[in-house]
């Protein structure tokens, strides 16, 4: 196929694979072989790499083979509002050019997500592949020329659960995704210009009230009725899961002494019983919930700890009092000023108060042993001498 058509794309050409040959593959897969092909056969039909680059196919799709996503950025629409940004979400099904869009303030992952499980409704289905380019809430990390495209793993989680491949452009090459940048333009020019919002709501309304006339339109490229040939596409669409998938913010986070975590400028708390200090665990976090998860599951296989609503703002505490049962809390301790308490002294007889070391010697064992007493002469007739004295020796008596 690549020898007919160097530039033929990986996602027509596992498309054919499958319809013409039963090809029951992965479209990466094809992707990574295409990658590696490609400059190879160019090369041997002597097409320089640098004739290559320039080269772009017009392609068409079967329906519900692919769909384009691409963000618009509308400034400041709603400035007067308090609302510093706006941007557009577009998703367009390739075989029809039929257009979605809707209108928010952040591009982040549960947005960008959200905005798709809105285009599915839409629709009322999932087409095979989605083109995107290299957004970050879908390539985790950019890499060099021909190799694989590490994707995240929330995009891989969505397209996983809505059956869906992700394929991304190669870099600087926006053609490969003109249908749906056409979008943008003409959304901004037939829906937006000469108008003024309050909300991103009145905007989306706006879209909606729109798209009666885009699909009642001759396509100038494929010179049918949008409406006719979108009927085709949205019955090849494959159906929607019974639940949607719950897209979250993951982070990795240390748990504090006081059973708290800390995350965007907030603290939430978990169970005590079930963590200890400096103990990693994993946030996941939806616009309106953050659930703090084990990095191992426990006995029963679940790794939930706790979860709780999202803070607005910062410097909040989200806190179940239960988290902290058996911890101390540093209260109700016997208190003292400290002053040494007087004991009472036992009453001496009169005549008989004695002093404080004999008081401890009358305590002993000691002071129960008779001790006998003599005179000190005794000692000076043993050793032969006699006692210095000044006076006139005197007859001692015993």
């Amino acid at each position: 196929m690549l020898r007919a058509e160097v530039l033929m794309k990986a996602a027509v050409i596992h498309e054919r694979l499958a319809q013409e040959y039963g090809f029951t593959g992965n479209y990466q897969r094809v992707k990574l072989y295409v990658q590696t092909a490609r400059p190879r056969i160019a090369e041997e039909l002597g097409i320089t790499p640098k004739e290559l680059a320039g080269m772009h196919r017009r392609f068409e799709v079967i329906p519900g083979a692919q769909a384009q996503v691409d963000w618009g950025d509308e400034g400041k629409i709603l400035a007067h509002m308090g609302i510093a940004k706006v941007y557009s979400f577009h998703m367009t099904l390739s075989y029809s050019r039929d257009p979605f869009c809707c209108f928010t303030t952040s591009q982040d992952l549960q947005t960008f997500f959200d905005c798709h499980r809105r285009a599915f409704a839409h629709f009322g289905g999932a087409p095979m592949t989605i083109v995107y380019d290299r957004t970050k809430t879908v390539v985790r990390r950019h890499v060099a020329p021909g190799e694989a495209v590490p994707l995240h793993p929330e995009a891989v989680g969505f397209a996983g659960h809505y059956d869906f491949d992700i394929d991304v452009l190669a870099a600087y090459r926006p053609q490969g995704k003109g249908r749906v940048e056409r979008q943008v333009l003409i959304v901004r020019d037939h829906v937006l210009s000469g108008r003024s919002f309050s909300s991103v709501e009145e905007m989306d309304a706006a879209f909606i009230a729109w798209v009666p006339v885009r699909r009642a339109q001759i396509h100038k490229t494929h010179r049918e009725v949008i409406a006719e040939r979108a009927a085709r596409d949205h019955a090849a669409l494959k159906p929607l899961p019974p639940t949607p998938y719950l897209v979250a913010e993951r982070q990795l986070r240390h748990v504090g002494k006081d059973c708290l975590v800390a995350f965007d400028g907030n603290l939430y708390s978990v169970p005590a019983r079930r963590v200890r200090a400096r103990q990693l665990v994993e946030i996941r976090a939806t616009k309106s919930q953050v659930m703090l998860h084990a990095t191992l599951a426990d006995a029963h296989g679940g790794t939930l700890l706790a979860s709780h609503p999202r803070a607005i703002g910062r410097g909040a505490r989200v806190v179940d009092e239960s988290h902290w049962d058996g911890l101390p809390t540093g209260q109700g301790r016997r208190t003292t000023t400290g002053d040494i308490p007087v004991q009472p002294r036992p009453e001496q007889p009169r005549g008989e108060e004695v002093g404080p070391l004999q008081a401890l010697l009358n305590r002993a064992a000691a002071t129960r042993i008779e001790v006998g007493r003599r005179p000190l002469s005794v000692y000076d007739e043993l050793t032969g001498t006699r006692p210095f004295t000044t006076h006139r020796a005197t007859k001692e008596s015993s």
